[in-house]
């Protein structure tokens, strides 16, 4: 069990070095509409337990545009805007809007002309950015307390709220998934006649990016082309003549995104054995042309960021 425990962290960890190198597109932390409405219900807690004669609050992501709103009863109806306003100018300049009030009030009027080319600049105390493991997410803003102070007062409540949260997901607006874990004589029995061990063959892994694979081969494969997904294997046992690239012929689509061929014109000629990793970029053909059996092989499929499983 040590050893499959160990060859299955050493693919993962193949699987994100190589993302990170390999991707331009990094993953980032989004606030999700849940955690939008629990930031404006503390909020709104918060409002009651000092009596504020009312409030709006108004919740952003990092690119300041709105997740939610609530007015309170009795408050004016231009709150609403303004603490959009507040929201969105704090998420675009990462910082309390305060900031920019105390600017402005020390002399430096031509703040004010952001205006012209920021929609809703709301340089007006209370607006405060919501951060989650130290990166911006959102930012909330609070317009129509008993005064700018209380305003901000507020906004700051909202966000400490994100703190006791697991509310920041990621920018599909997934929250984190449980560990998976798969036990050794079910990894052994996948091995048989090979499975996946975590995804299925219609989907990534609980709508993630990746599905990992017990492959085992008896005999030669066909030409492989996976427009989608990055293949990342590690081999367990046997040994098998793998080429990569060249040119398919009498290519098929089996799938969408998956094609199919015989044959392969030119490419390049590998000999895979015990312990190898390779990693194949998706769009590159691939063929396990042959096999000297049982040839044991995990393989990490990676889906390319941006498209999802159909």
């Amino acid at each position: 069990m040590k050893y499959v425990t160990l060859t299955l962290a050493g693919a993962m960890w193949v699987l994100l070095a190589s993302s990170g190198y390999a991707e331009s597109v990094s993953d980032k932390r989004g606030l999700t509409l849940e955690g939008a409405k629990k930031v404006i219900a503390a909020t709104v807690a918060e409002a009651k337990r000092v009596n504020a004669p009312g409030g709006s609050i108004a919740v952003v992501d990092d690119g300041g545009n709105l997740l939610a709103l609530e007015r309170l009863d009795q408050t004016f109806a231009a709150s609403a805007n303004i603490a959009i306003g507040k929201a969105r100018t704090s998420a675009l300049f990462k910082k309390p809007t305060k900031v920019f009030e105390d600017v402005i009030k020390g002399g430096r009027t031509s703040m004010v002309t952001l205006g012209g080319d920021l929609q809703n600049f709301t340089p007006l105390q209370g607006g405060i950015p919501l951060e989650w493991e130290g990166k911006l997410v959102g930012a909330v803003g609070v317009s129509g307390a008993a005064s700018a102070q209380q305003d901000e007062e507020l906004a700051i409540v909202g966000a400490q709220s994100l703190d006791s949260m697991e509310m920041a997901g990621t920018t599909n607006g997934n929250t984190p998934l449980p560990v998976t874990y798969i036990e050794s004589k079910k990894v052994t029995a996948s091995f048989q006649k090979g499975a996946v061990l975590a995804g299925d063959e219609n989907m990534m892994h609980a709508a993630r990016n990746y599905m990992v694979h017990a492959s085992h081969r008896d005999k030669a494969g066909v030409v492989e082309i996976h427009e989608l997904d990055t293949d990342i294997v590690y081999v367990l046992n046997g040994s098998a003549q793998l080429i990569t690239g060249g040119t398919p012929v009498g290519s098929k689509s089996i799938a969408p995104h998956e094609f199919r061929a015989p044959t392969v014109s030119g490419g390049e000629t590998r000999r895979l054995v015990p312990g190898d990793v390779i990693i194949i970029p998706n769009g590159v053909p691939h063929w396990f042309k042959e096999v000297e059996a049982p040839f044991d092989y995990y393989v990490v499929k990676v889906r390319s960021n941006g498209l999802e499983s159909e």
